[in-house]
């Protein structure tokens, strides 16, 4: 069976996680911690990061970016990418919006201060980053809000890799009570229908050892 190398709060596996289970791609998880910095990881990704993913027939595929262009290629059945160029267009900057933008104001300072600094021994969370990341992601959004108002789905009428990839970072920060889903009606909507998607059910019932989520994180009438 494919196996696939992941970390819990890295928000590219979960992104590969959901797109290989909306597939219905057979899979074995395969818990990866990438700041051991492990010599056996390490030969199968040098670069040390997760998601990476073995095929049965032992090819090796990482990064978050090949590993989604892989999957569309070659299990396109199911398609997250778009009909036209213009539609793969839009997809594509919406997933780096959410990749790159959002990672680097919101997902990554969240993660940091709630995970690593715990598992790195780092010292106490800093209040300041977590209330910066709060102000950050009220403006992704009203983003949302604005694109959802708009269209079925983020990137247009059809459920796309744009949708995983939000729902990927939202799923990770809301884990920790980090999204005021209160004051965004028509975002909490949108991942309210991602929710309920059986690959992100599979998600949610993740047990994370010495962690708990929020009391709505895994509720679908949140």
């Amino acid at each position: 069976m494919r196996q696939l190398y992941h970390y819990w709060f890295c928000p590219y596996s979960r992104k590969t996680r959901i797109a290989m289970l909306e597939k219905s791609l057979e899979f074995e998880l395969k818990l990866e911690l990438p700041w051991k910095r492990r010599h056996e990881f390490l030969i199968l990704n040098p670069a040390g990061t997760v998601p990476v993913l073995i095929e049965e027939d032992g090819m090796t595929i990482s990064g978050n970016n090949p590993l989604m262009e892989y999957l569309q290629e070659t299990y396109p059945k199911q398609d997250f990418l778009g009909s036209d160029p213009q539609e793969r267009a839009e997809v594509r900057r919406l997933v780096e919006w959410f990749d790159i933008k959002f990672n680097r104001e919101v997902t990554d300072l969240i993660i940091t201060e709630k995970v690593k600094k715990r598992y790195l021994k780092q010292g106490t969370t800093e209040a300041s980053v977590i209330r910066f990341a709060g102000q950050n992601i009220k403006h992704h959004l009203q983003y949302i809000e604005y694109l959802a108002d708009r269209r079925n789905w983020l990137a247009g009428n059809d459920f796309s890799y744009a949708d995983i990839s939000a729902a990927a970072h939202l799923s990770c920060v809301d884990f920790f009570g980090g999204v005021p889903w209160d004051d965004f009606k028509t975002a909490r909507d949108w991942y309210a229908r991602i929710k309920s998607r059986p690959s992100m059910q599979v998600i949610l019932k993740d047990n994370i050892a010495g962690l708990s989520p929020a009391s709505h994180y895994k509720d679908l009438d949140f």
